[in-house]
């Protein structure tokens, strides 16, 4: 039964990330080689066990010391974007197939999934001890929660730092603009958990729901402005002009 309920956790965590994955792709015309895909997938789930540990330490260091809700809710998501953005830049930065603009936003939402994923894991597998039908429901709700909720979020928040570690790349000042658009996802990350944590009745869900569906069209209209710019001739890999 123990080895069924593992295969229960990891298959009902993949599924969120596995269909969002597949809503993404498409956006990028040129697609992306599935080697590196699978590396940058597994460099996010990774780079988790890494966040795990800090986020510890923040929580008792710094939360700890000054006790403050707003202080930890950014906090923990600062940490979190850092570390998806270290995870996809790791992963491709130097590799020759990191070339168009959409890339940038398809590898950062690439290494969100795999992060999500193993927070999906632990909470799905942290839901139930015993298969039975409450149970079942319970992983059900889980994942649709999941699905439109947490995981959906690391993807919209990554897929910002995605945009501007594109742009920062084209402009060849990845520094400043990735650090933009971090603090930007850090913005958007912390206030939906906000959100979730005032609104926590059924009822009042459709708050952070709101924000979600408002953050979905930004950046899908960031894609758009990446593939108009690829549609310009523009690459992150030409050289700055003199």
């Amino acid at each position: 039964m123990e080895a069924f309920h593992i295969i229960i956790s990891i298959v009902g965590a993949c599924i969120p990330s596995i269909i969002w994955l597949f809503f993404f792709l498409p956006e990028d015309e040129h697609p992306e080689p599935k080697r590196l895909l699978f590396l940058t997938f597994g460099a996010g789930a990774f780079m988790s066990l890494f966040v795990l540990v800090v986020q510890y330490v923040f929580q008792q260091t710094l939360v700890a010391t000054y006790q403050n809700f707003i202080l930890l809710i950014v906090g923990l998501a600062v940490i979190e974007e850092v570390f998806k953005f270290f995870a996809a830049h790791w992963t491709v930065e130097h590799d020759p197939n990191f070339n168009e603009p959409v890339d940038g936003m398809i590898y950062m939402i690439v290494a969100a999934l795999g992060f999500a994923t193993v927070e999906n894991l632990f909470v799905i597998s942290s839901s139930f001890s015993i298969i039975s039908t409450a149970t079942i429901e319970i992983i059900v709700s889980t994942l649709i929660l999941r699905f439109i909720g947490a995981t959906l979020l690391h993807i919209l928040a990554s897929g910002i730092v995605g945009y501007y570690w594109a742009k920062g790349k084209m402009k060849h000042s990845v520094f400043v603009s990735v650090t933009f658009g971090i603090i930007i996802a850090t913005f958007v990350h912390s206030v939906f958990n906000y959100l979730i944590s005032e609104f926590q009745d059924a009822n009042l869900l459709i708050y952070p729901s709101i924000f979600l569906i408002t953050a979905v069209f930004f950046v899908l209209v960031d894609f758009e402005k990446l593939k108009f710019d690829e549609e310009k001739g523009s690459s992150l890999t030409s050289e700055p002009k003199p």
